[in-house]
Formats: structure tokens, sequence, C-alpha cells
């Protein structure tokens, strides 16, 4: 099952990153462009029997390995409609 998890900075948290690339872009013109937060994007192939299965393990890893829980939030999303990779680890 293919899971997305998307990190972002918890909105409290200073985003340097994202004030680089807002500045950058309202001299790009784009000044209809408000806030930009950076993140990260993750896709797991999880084999897991169940969409509840793989939720429970995404956010098992997301919270232990791939956010920072003092700075970053997560979220987790499901696409249960594609398979987890042949070969992918168990």
């Amino acid at each position: 099952m293919r899971v997305r998890v998307y990190v972002t900075l918890k909105p409290s948290v200073f985003d340097p990153q994202g004030k680089t690339v807002t500045d950058a872009l309202h001299s790009l013109g784009y000044g209809g462009i408000g806030d930009v937060r950076q993140g990260k994007f993750f896709e797991l192939d999880i084999d897991a029997p169940n969409a509840d299965e793989a939720r429970r393990l995404a956010t098992e890893a997301a919270g232990k390995v791939l956010a920072n829980p003092v700075i970053e939030s997560f979220r987790v999303e499901i696409d249960a409609a594609v398979p987890a990779k042949a070969g992918a680890p168990s």
C-alpha cells in the first residue's frame, strides 16, 4: 500500500527557507503569493493487511524517524489503490 507522509514546520517555528522563497517570488512579480512554508515529503510502500494498519505503521515511523516532534508536524495519507512494490520489505 502506498502511504504519503507530509512533514512541515509547526506554525510557531520560523521558516527561513520559506521566507527566502517568499521574497524571491515577490521579487519576480508573484505578489499575490503570501507566506511560503517548506517541508518534506515521503512515499512509503507498506505491506499491510489493511489501510488502518498501514496508517498506524506510517504514523509510528513518522513520529519516531521522519519528523522532529518538537518543531515539526506531519500528516499521513493512504493510497490504497497503489499496492506495495514487489520485493518491498515488510
